[in-house]
Order: structure tokens, then sequence, then C-alpha cells
């Protein structure tokens, strides 16, 4: 594949990006793509491997050499063909998957893994300029009728394939516009949302119905009963996300100012789309403290920055990871390692192993974090002696994670069986796959698996279609 010499002649090339100081002046995004010409160089570079371990690396199992030939020959439609038979959505995924591919690539062997995410980035912006990008609407109508509840990646790239196959889609989405967390979690710095909006158009032209505004379940003003769905619909899908997030219940956690990073990441997003937020979480002349080292961790960071912040502090309740991983031990796999994002180099003080023990206020405000160092002992993590500490805190933001979906109302009204995480029980492997304890009730992306990446929701959605689409008609003609 590509140049049979290339990974030997040419250099890893990273796509280029605005200076931190310049881009936390606004909220646009800041990467810029490979030239056609730098993109045919570093798809020059993939290795005629005879087993290419990029492709096993990668969730949606992207033909990762095929399209990275077709670019090395400047072939981009067909480049584009390839990397939409396998991923709905690699607007998404180029921009904010981590890029399991290439730590699976062979290259990285040597640390200078082909670069594929900017490649794949290359081809789905030239494909939507040049206006390949077009509708696909069923040849034939099936008549029967799919709900899906929830518009994230798993739940689009469902309504998608569903709706391609000739089935009618209604997809179900609770806040006022389409996207789930693409919409409302990711940050405009990182996934501008104009992509995410001319994909719906996409899907409007092919059939999709959007009812936003719309809860299922639950006791919200005029949420639609879950069996409603049932009555309606000859099969649906719940591909809600995973929004049950880890508290910290330590003294102090009732505070004016402590708030999740799912209260405060959304309200941004509104305002860069032209909405009032009345009480907007702010992070203006704050010293701001984030508590989590992921990747909600760092959006958060990157908000508080542009928003003004007087100091921004992350910490980290592991060890910290090393700088390089140990590549024979981990190698194809994803592996652990230090890892700085664009908004840690934007400016951020970051600490591992860090315990908070409470935090402190006056007049009911926060005012400072208390924490103390932590070390491993005998297989669990004490506190080091004399090593409590405090920092000042205006705004503190728990970017810990999530423990799974909310349990109350769309699931419980359907009455589906859980796993021991508390997510939708339903497996993704043989007769039945994704189908949860309820026949005609599928569940697809972060409710079924937990919380997840992108890559992963989309992977789900299109597999669940796939077998939605068995279920009603028999057999599917839709790959896995």
């Amino acid at each position: 594949m590509g140049k049979i010499t290339g990974f030997m002649e040419f250099q890893r090339l990273q796509e280029a990006s605005e200076a931190p100081k310049t881009r936390k002046k606004h909220y646009h995004e800041f990467v810029r793509r490979l030239s056609d010409q730098e993109a045919a160089v570093q798809g020059a570079r993939c290795m005629d491997c005879g087993t290419p371990f990029c492709m096993s690396g990668c969730p949606v199992n992207n033909i990762i050499p095929d399209w990275n030939d077709l670019v090395y020959k400047q072939n981009w439609r067909e480049a584009l063909e390839t990397l939409h038979s396998t991923n709905n959505f690699p607007e998404f995924t180029g921009r904010v998957c981590p890029a399991p591919c290439e730590a699976a690539c062979t290259l990285n062997i040597n640390n200078d893994p082909v670069g594929i995410k900017s490649i794949e980035h290359a081809i789905i912006d030239k494909g939507w300029e040049m206006g390949w990008v077009l509708p696909r609407p069923p040849a034939r109508k099936t008549g029967k009728k799919v709900a899906i509840v929830g518009s994230g990646p798993a739940g689009l790239a469902c309504a998608q394939q569903l709706a391609r196959t000739g089935h009618e889609v209604v997809l179900y989405e609770k806040n006022d516009r389409i996207g789930g967390l693409l919409r409302y979690g990711i940050p405009d710095f990182k996934l501008e949302k104009h992509l995410i909006d001319r994909r719906v158009e996409q899907m409007r032209a092919e059939g999709v119905e959007f009812r936003v505004n719309q809860a299922v379940g639950g006791s919200a003003k005029n949420a639609l009963p879950a069996k409603k769905l049932l009555q309606e619909f000859d099969a649906v899908v719940i591909s809600g996300g995973a929004e049950h997030p880890r508290d910290l219940p330590v003294p102090g956690r009732e505070l004016k100012g402590v708030h999740f990073a799912m209260e405060f990441l959304p309200q941004q997003n509104q305002v860069v789309a032209g909405d009032k937020v009345a009480g907007q979480i702010m992070a203006t002349g704050k010293h701001v403290v984030v508590i989590g080292g992921g990747d909600t961790g760092s959006d958060c960071v990157g908000t508080s920055n542009r928003q003004g912040a007087a100091s921004v502090t992350q910490f980290e309740l592991l060890p910290q990871p090393p700088e390089q991983e140990n590549k024979p031990l981990v190698w194809p796999y994803w592996p652990i390692k230090l890892r700085t994002s664009s908004s840690h180099e934007e400016g951020c003080e970051r600490d591992w192993s860090v315990a908070t023990k409470r935090f402190e206020g006056a007049q009911g405000k926060v005012k400072k974090l208390v924490a103390a160092h932590l070390v491993w002992k005998e297989g669990k993590m004490v506190e080091v002696p004399g090593s409590e500490f405090e920092v000042a805190a205006d705004l503190v933001l728990l970017a810990m994670g999530f423990l799974g979906p909310v349990q109350m109302g769309l699931i419980d009204e359907l009455g589906l069986a859980k796993d021991a995480r508390g997510n939708v029980k339903a497996t993704t492997e043989g007769a039945g796959c994704y189908q949860t304890s309820n026949s005609r009730v599928f569940a697809a992306g972060d409710m079924r698996r937990g919380q997840s990446l992108i890559v992963w929701a989309i992977r789900e959605g299109r597999q669940c279609a796939r077998a939605v689409d068995e279920y009603l008609s028999g057999a599917s003609d839709l790959p896995r």
C-alpha cells in the first residue's frame, strides 16, 4: 500500500494548528487539515503490512490501507467511498477520535505511525467541498417503522443505516438540537456544530424524521410515555448516553461553585450557538480546579481558559503515567501513557495521585480545595503522611467519568434488564444481538456498553441497525 519505500523516505507530519495564545480568544476549530499533497505523502508512508493491525485497532474496522493508497494516488472520490463504507461520520472521528488505529499501526513501533486520523480528516473535508457527499434515499420502502431514542453518534448512525435500507425512522431527542454529546458535550473549538447540521439535512433527505424537545419516559414536561413507542413502532432502539456522573461525596460538596462538568460544558455550547443562558456557570476571573484527567476534564480546561480563568489546575486520582509506553509489551493495543491535549497546551497546572479531602468556603461559596497526595501500598491507594495541601478554588468542575445511563424514566418504564454495571443488558454476538430483555427493544452505544468513545458509538449504531433490519425483514444486507 502507498509507496513501497515511503515509510523510509517520508516523516510523519502533524496537522498544523493555530498558536495557543490566539486560539484561546475564540471557539472555532483551530486545526488545519493537510493539503492534498501533504495527505498524499502521508498516505505513501503506509506499509504493505501482512496484517494491517490498524484495522483491528479501529472499532469500526475502517479499511485504512486501502484509502491511504487511494489518497497517495490522489484518487480522492474512491477514497471517500471506501471511508464511508465503514464509517457514517468520518468528519466527527477525524476530529475527536483518539485514534486507536494509530496506536496499532506497525510504524508506531518506531513512534511515528501513519497519520491515519489526519488523512481521514482530509478525505471527508474534501468530499464535502467537492459536493460528493449526497443523500442516499432508499430505492424502496419496507413499510416498517423504527423509533430511535437519543441522537448522539450511535443513534445517528443507526438511523441513517435503517433509513437507507427503506425503514421509516423517527429519531427522538430530548434537547432542542440534534447531536447528543456531539452537540452539547464536545466544545466547538474541537467540533464545530455546522458539521452536525449538514449531516442532519442529509439524513432528512434520506427519510429520517427528527423530533427535538421530546423526552421519552420520565416525568419531564411533555415527556412521551416510553410504552407508547411500542404501540406505534415495529421496533425501538434506545441509544442515549451514559449520563449519570460520578460524584465526589466529600465535606463541602454542597457549596456553590462545585459543579459537574456536564453542567458547565453544555452552557457554553449553547451560548456559541446563539442562545442566552440565564445564570451561566462562568470561569471568568476565577481560580478553576478540574477534578478528573480524561477528555471531559481537558474540555473543561480549554473552555475555562477561553472564558478568562485566573488559573486552571487539573487533578487526577491515579499516578502519572509514563511519557513513553513499553512498546514490546503493549503494541498493538492502546497504551497507557502521558497525554497532553491541545487544551493543556493553552495553560494548565496538572498533578497526579491527588485525592480531594474537602471543599472550604465562605458565605456558602467554595473558596479552596484541600487535598493530599496518594501512594500505592499493598494494592491500595493510601494517603502520604504530611502531604495535605490546599489550592484556591472559586470554581470546581467534577469530570470523573460516568456510572452509566440514568435509570429512572425510559429504562424503568420499559422494564429492561440491566447488567452488573447498571447498563441496559444486550449481547453483541449471535442470535438476538443488541436485543434487550424486550425483544422489540434494542440498545446501542453508551446506554448499552457504558461511557466510551465516539468511534465505538458509531460501530454499535451500525451493528444495531443490522440487527433491527434482520429482526424486521428476516435478513439484512447492511454491513456489521
